[in-house]
C-alpha cells in the first residue's frame, strides 16, 4: 500500500514517534503548524472520519484518548486544539484517518 501513513505505521518512511498504543501511533507532523504538532494515526488503514463511524467505532474514543495523553506529555497544560480534516472540502490531504495536536501558542478562532 502507498498509503505515506501506511508506511510510517510500517517503519518504511521516518518519523519522529512521540507514543504509540496498541492501536495508533503518535508522531510530530513534518509540517508543523503549531509548536507542538503532532497526529495521531489508527495503525490499520481508515481512510477518513466518514468511513471509521460505521466500521469501528471504538476506535475514534481510543485515538481521542490517545491525543489528550500526547498532549499531557507536550505539556501542553494551557490547552490545545484537536483537529480531524475529512474530505477533500474539510481539507483532508493524506487519505488516512489522523488527528492533529495543537498547541504550545494561542489558537485563533475560526481556524481557516
Amino acid at each position: 500500500m502507498s498509503c505515506v501513513f501506511c508506511q510510517i505505521v510500517r517503519g518504511e518512511l521516518p518519523a519522529e514517534r512521540v507514543g504509540e498504543g496498541d492501536r495508533w501511533i503518535a508522531f510530530r507532523d513534518a509540517r508543523p503548524q503549531a509548536p507542538t504538532h503532532v497526529l495521531v494515526v489508527p495503525r490499520e488503514h481508515v481512510e477518513s472520519l466518514a468511513t471509521l463511524a460505521p466500521s469501528n467505532p471504538d476506535l475514534a474514543g481510543e485515538l481521542l484518548a490517545a491525543a489528550a495523553a500526547v498532549a499531557r506529555r507536550e505539556g501542553l497544560d494551557g490547552g490545545y486544539r484537536v483537529v480531524v480534516n475529512t474530505g477533500a472540502d474539510g481539507g483532508q490531504t493524506i487519505p488516512h484517518l489522523h488527528l492533529h495536536v495543537l498547541g504550545g501558542r494561542g489558537l485563533g478562532w475560526p481556524p481557516g
